[in-house]
């Protein structure tokens, strides 16, 4: 059955300014969110799943990136999702790369972004949050995850003071934290990966929220590129498990670009920045796997990258992820995709 709203976007939308079209397409979702929290109330309720202390309605989940500035969480939460990532949050607003800064691939199913951390600031987005916590009713809306990166004017030496910085701001009203040091698009921020950058940043964060959040200890992630060589996902691995982080996101975009459908000009003309979407399927699952053989079962694994249908978050939770999450599916396959692959998976597993 051909599903209308792809028709829709293939003759509609695909033709639109790609970041003007998340724009449009992200108000008509916060508009419509008090009918949409009604009728997902409506709706039977899911078993979920427990992990990292925390229980969320469903192992789908949405990627950070389409709500950076948390002003849709639970709209986003009604239309399927079990749990929402914002950000990436930096502790400085910034404007972010140049436009234009997104690029669909229609050809591929994929995006190619270089949107550079536009965010309104940990101080802005903070706000907000504290906001929306003193209106939510307990057991209302998603699992809540604040991704949080570096600020692109702080040098790398100043990096760990700017992570303390979101970290302290943010971490009171995050279900559970990521630290975002895989991004293509912040100059530099892929070297924190390094194992000797990322353990003192990671203690650093892991200390900061310790000290905001008093006896609610709450959760920390690190987000890794499919780019890293098997050897360095494998230290990463090692080092999650050393400094006792409680999960693993994996993966972000990646700067490659092989086995494109779309042409080597169509490719050209899209530019730099992080590829999202049905290419990175095979990468991001041999990373998960990866992961999944050298950590303990009690670290979380965020399977997220190229998750397409329901057949993609199967397998993915196959492979050892704990938690799916997709992005650029969602803006491909519209509204109703988040609650169908939802239901697909719980059949599946008899929830």
């Amino acid at each position: 059955m051909t599903n209308p709203y792809r028709l829709l976007f293939d003759k509609g939308f695909a033709h639109v300014d790609p970041e003007k079209a998340h724009h449009l397409g992200f108000a008509g979702i916060r508009a419509a969110g008090p009918g949409l929290r009604g009728v997902a109330r409506a709706l039977p309720k899911r078993t979920g799943v427990r992990r990292m202390g925390l229980d969320f309605p469903s192992v789908l989940g949405l990627a950070a990136g389409f709500d950076k500035n948390a002003v849709g969480i639970d709209a986003l939460g009604a239309l399927g999702f079990g749990f929402v990532e914002i950000g990436t949050v930096t502790g400085e607003p910034q404007a972010g790369n140049p436009k234009p800064r997104l690029v669909r691939l229609v050809e591929d199913r994929a995006v190619v972004n270089r949107m550079g951390f536009n965010n309104d600031g940990a101080e802005v987005v903070a706000a907000r949050l504290a906001k929306r916590a003193r209106h939510l009713k307990p057991g209302r809306g998603p699992v809540l995850g604040v991704n949080i990166g570096k600020t692109k004017v702080v040098p790398e030496d100043a990096a760990i003071a700017d992570y303390e910085k979101s970290t302290g701001l943010l971490a009171p009203y995050a279900d559970y934290l990521v630290v975002n040091v895989s991004s293509p698009n912040t100059p530099g921020l892929r070297d924190l990966q390094a194992v000797a950058k990322l353990e003192p940043l990671l203690t650093a964060v892991r200390r900061r929220a310790d000290e905001v959040t008093g006896d609610r200890r709450v959760p920390l992630l690190v987000k890794i590129a499919p780019d890293l060589s098997d050897e360095d996902v494998l230290e990463v691995a090692d080092l999650a498990g050393a400094i006792g982080l409680d999960g693993i996101v994996a993966t972000n975009t990646t700067i490659g670009r092989e086995h494109l459908r779309s042409s080597p000009a169509a490719v050209e003309a899209a530019g730099a920045g992080g590829l999202s979407g049905a290419p990175l399927r095979e990468r991001s699952l041999e990373v998960l796997r990866l992961l999944r053989s050298r950590v303990a079962p009690d670290l979380t694994l965020i399977g997220v990258g190229g998750i397409s249908t329901a057949e993609d978050a199967l397998e993915r939770l196959a492979a050892g992820a704990d938690l799916v999450q997709a992005y650029t599916a969602f803006i491909y396959e519209g509204p109703l995709w988040p609650r169908r692959v939802s239901a697909a998976i719980d059949e599946e597993h008899g929830r």
